[in-house]
């Protein structure tokens, strides 16, 4: 079984959702840190699409399955060969006269490798008393702790009955359904939760960890450890304010609670959209709030993302640059409008440099891609969502801007609300919604912002007032002499900046084809006291600049910030850089052998990429 046995509707699934689709799944796990395993069943409630079904197939990657049955009689299954990073297909052949809704109970346990999950020992917490575990099945990690139909396509609502150790907190991306119960004669209580929206199988998420929580609003807590729970409640204070101004934009939330965690270093991303409980990287806590844009992402994702799907990861631009958009929209009704501007000239220059590092233009800088054969994070990057929020930003100002686009934005979220669409969907819904603007429509270049490769077609007349402040301030630095460079510590310059536009300080200087020099450098070092900066977005930045100027004394601390933490937007870029530059290529690759087990499966195999090490 090769390649070509993967779904033709989803290139990274063995599925055959044209046949059967799962419509509701309820989970029992045992979670054991001792064999770091999920032990248990699930029960999946199945809908035949064709009567003549005869087999359902699931997808798994290093699942052990002992039983399948269907109302209480034992069903055959075979497990196929495994095909790279996709796993395996698990086929169940089913009895004659099932009936259009049935349910097959699968019991299995999951791998102590399995990708979704990190566990941690209890010395790697903040407490340094209690183990924790925490999952990630985004892109198609959920096959690796349950059998499903792990495609965006199939959306499912779900039920879970998790027992874990007594001293633990147990939480899941759906709503508790009851107080924990003890389990006479164990150590273990079993807790249970609900989701009743639909959901994709990489929406399913769990944690169990000693954690504690603060009440921001009657449907927003802040989880974290107990030791972080104060500073992360303060700097994500705002976020009903910010659930409310989406709810402007987008429509009524639907999915009750939402709540934030704030997961350990070791975390890949900035955020992940998990329903009702967020997972937040711990490096957004920098006590400035100025990285409250995280929150505003993923709550964006409850509409554009979590409700309005994807039918597979090739359209991965409709989850990440329709929530970029809307995100940026908050942060205007937060804000003002030149903020919103400004945000979107930050993000271009992560494109600028997402498009300048890569090593497969074909694959990696296209909004629309062609995954046959492709793992879907082998080409994780930021341009889905920041080609694509152009993209969104361009045709609403073609179209009339926010008063005329707004509207069509709502309507985008309801018209297809609780369905998995294909770009296809979105542009002819937009070409029905402006029928009266087709001749406008009509003059987009699509071929080019869906398929064209490196940076868009088009970049929107964007405010570039708070950006002007950083230009100046960067030219003087680039054109003043060496010998005069005391007299740039007398005049306004970056302590003036906003945090933000210490960002766009650092990414212009970064960009620009003029190296700036290390003796300027050791100037900003030593006035601003960078190598302490708590500000992880402009830590990052600086550092990639020391880099790319070659300043060896500063190799050291470029591979300290990407072992202390895990966040794949900063630690990618700095391996990239070291490997590129021949002095630091061995002590960033000794660097990361030596923490990889640290990192999450996903960050690990994306940077062995980055530094050769896998192909």
């Amino acid at each position: 079984m090769g390649i070509d046995a993967l779904s033709k509707n989803d290139p990274s699934s063995f599925s055959n959702t044209e046949d059967v689709v799962v419509r509701h799944a309820h989970i029992s796990w045992l979670v054991d840190f001792k064999k770091q395993t999920l032990a248990g069943s699930v029960r999946l409630t199945l809908e035949k699409v064709i009567d003549t079904v005869n087999k359902v197939v699931l997808d798994i990657k290093d699942i052990d399955v002992t039983k399948v049955t269907f109302d209480g009689e034992i069903l055959e299954f075979v497990k196929g060969p495994t095909v790279g990073t996709f796993g395996e297909s698990l086929t169940i052949t089913l009895p004659v006269n099932v009936p259009k809704t049935f349910n097959v109970i699968i019991q299995y346990e999951s791998s102590s490798k399995a990708y979704a999950l990190q566990w941690l020992s209890p010395e790697q917490t903040a407490g340094k008393t209690h183990p924790y575990m925490f999952s990630q099945c985004q892109s198609i990690h959920c096959r690796t702790i349950m059998p499903c139909q792990d495609t965006p396509d199939v959306k499912f609502t779900y039920s879970a009955e998790v027992d874990a150790d007594a001293k633990l907190t147990v939480l899941l991306s759906g709503v508790s359904t009851g107080t924990p119960e003890a389990l006479p004669g164990t150590t273990l209580r079993r807790h249970k939760f609900e989701q009743r929206v639909t959901i994709p199988s990489y929406l399913l998420a769990i944690v169990v960890a000693k954690i504690s929580f603060r009440t921001i609003s009657p449907r927003v807590n802040v989880w974290a450890e107990e030791q972080n729970v104060e500073a992360a409640a303060w700097e994500f204070g705002q976020a009903e304010e910010q659930l409310k101004f989406a709810e402007e934009i987008c429509g009524p939330y639907e999915w009750g609670r939402y709540d934030l965690l704030i997961l350990p270093p070791s975390f890949g991303y900035g955020g992940m959209e998990n329903p009702c409980i967020t997972f937040v990287t711990p490096t957004c806590v920098v006590g400035d709030r100025t990285q409250a844009d995280v929150i505003a992402h993923e709550i964006s994702h409850s509409w554009t993302g979590n409700s309005v799907g994807i039918k597979n990861f090739e359209h991965f631009w409709l989850n990440e640059g329709w929530t970029m958009f809307v995100q940026r929209k908050i942060e205007s009704k937060l804000f003002g409008e030149k903020h919103r501007h400004f945000s979107a000239i930050l993000g271009l220059n992560e494109l600028r440099n997402t498009v300048n590092d890569s090593k497969h233009p074909e694959i990696e800088t296209n909004l629309v891609k062609n995954l046959v054969g492709i793992d879907p994070e082998d080409v994780f990057n930021t341009v889905p969502y920041e080609k694509g929020h152009t993209l969104l930003f361009y045709l609403e100002t073609l179209l009339g801007g926010p008063e005329a686009f707004d509207p069509f934005v709502k309507s985008y979220c309801q018209h297809f609300k609780g369905r998995a669409i294909t770009t296809d969907d979105f542009k002819a819904y937009l070409y029905e919604f402006f029928a009266s603007k087709k001749d406008v429509l009509d003059s987009v270049d699509w071929q080019t912002w869906f398929f064209g490769l490196g940076m868009p077609p088009v970049i929107p007349d964007y405010d570039k007032t708070l950006s002007e402040q950083c230009t100046i301030l960067v030219q003087k630095w680039l054109k003043c002499p060496e010998a005069e460079i005391d007299t740039l510590n007398s005049s306004p310059g970056y302590k003036d900046l906003s945090p933000l536009q210490q960002r766009e300080f650092f990414d212009q200087l970064g960009l620009s084809d003029e190296i700036i020099s290390i003796k300027k450098l050791e100037k900003l070092d030593e006035w601003y006291n960078l190598k302490t900066v708590r500000n992880t977005e402009v830590k990052f930045r600086w550092l990639r600049l020391c880099i790319k100027a070659q300043w060896e004394a500063k190799i050291g601390d470029a591979i300290e910030f990407a072992t202390i933490q895990g966040r794949m937007k900063f630690v990618r870029p700095l391996f990239r850089s070291m490997y590129a530059w021949p002095a630091a290529r061995d002590r960033a690759v000794e660097a990361f052998k030596a923490h990889r087990d640290e990192y999450m499966y996903i960050t690990a195999r994306l940077v062995a990429l980055d530094l050769h090490l896998e192909t």
